[in-house]
């Protein structure tokens, strides 16, 4: 099936065409983003392939529709960027990569917190300009924190068992406890509850209406004072304005994030020689006690592999059945 993949970076071709079968697949490269202006650009292809910053609202369906787009084909776990109910009611289908490594996302936020802790990011600056000071360095043990995980699903689960080699005790909250964290003695409590015992918190939710801005002011303020809080799940679970009220009070003591409610005018892209026009993210990058990566926890050999392979049993499954093999109801 000809297929249009949007933000296109040489990554993804790299990946998608290793994995497509010689001939099967008609892949079109587009390097813009989604968006209700560069729709167009998928005319005439029946599938068009998009990642997480890519805006498959109504204005954007309707045009693919109009171009014979009858299936969209997420890069992604996530499918919050789709208008689900425009897709329905266009007859476009979606499918996802529901999993494609849990590890690489959770080792990442383990590295988040043990760079934040040891000020490793700031320790490497130092030693290259010859200071080897310690002062401004000290860190904690891990052993015997307690570790909130909000978000129990497969890439939470896969950093509880990370955190319990640590010898950390586990707080977790979510709606469908998990069998795997439960055997690792992860003790389930309202999320104020999980907020309020845990030296670290670390966001593993999907985003939906209920958990957006899940982490406000009021559930900042009731977390221990000094505490460290970690996203590499969605951006806007966070309200960043608050946090950045949190940071300059001290009632946030470490703050690791892998995304950003407004990261789709930033992440992914060389924006080196300009101006960041975003005056919270700034203000974020003043912070020492903050550490910020560009959306690449999941960026490693085996999860691309994953996500490229799903992604073309997903565009398989549809020009077979008109089905994907995982698909977004």
């Amino acid at each position: 099936m000809r297929t249009a993949v949007f933000s296109t970076k040489p990554y993804d071709r790299r990946f998608l065409q290793a994995a497509a079968r010689a001939g099967a697949h008609d892949l079109v490269w587009i390097e813009a983003r989604l968006d209700g202006t560069t729709a167009r650009l998928a005319e005439g292809c029946e599938v068009a392939c998009l990642f997480v910053n890519d805006r498959a609202d109504a204005t954007a369906l309707e045009i693919l529709t109009a171009g014979g787009t009858r299936f969209l084909a997420l890069r992604s776990a996530g499918f919050n960027h789709v208008d689900l109910l425009a897709a329905k009611r266009l007859g476009i289908s979606v499918g996802r990569v529901p999993a494609y490594s849990p590890e690489a996302v959770a080792e990442h936020t383990v590295a988040l917190i043990l760079a934040l802790n040891r000020r490793i990011h700031r320790a490497h600056a130092r030693v290259r300009e010859g200071n080897f000071a310690l002062e401004g360095l000290l860190g904690f043990d891990l052993h015997g924190r307690t570790v909130g995980i909000i978000g129990t699903g497969q890439i939470g689960a896969a950093f509880a068992r990370i955190m319990a080699g640590f010898g950390c005790r586990l707080l977790g909250h979510d709606p469908a406890p998990s069998d795997r964290c439960l055997a690792l003695g992860m003790e389930y409590r309202p999320l104020g509850e999980v907020l309020q015992a845990s030296d670290i918190i670390s966001l593993h939710c999907p985003l939906t209406p209920g958990t957006r801005h899940l982490i406000d002011a009021a559930a900042l303020t009731l977390m221990k004072r000094g505490a460290m809080l970690i996203n590499t799940s969605r951006g806007a679970i966070l309200d960043t304005a608050a946090v950045v009220q949190a940071l300059k009070s001290g009632q946030l003591g470490y703050l690791g994030l892998d995304v950003y409610e407004e990261e789709e005018k930033l992440f992914f892209e060389d924006l080196s020689s300009t101006v960041i026009a975003d005056d919270v993210f700034a203000r974020l990058l003043t912070f020492p006690n903050v550490l910020i990566t560009g959306h690449q926890a999941f960026f490693t050999e085996e999860a691309m592999r994953a996500i490229a392979e799903t992604t073309l049993a997903n565009i398989d499954a549809f020009a077979r059945s008109g089905r994907a093999a995982h698909p977004v109801e």
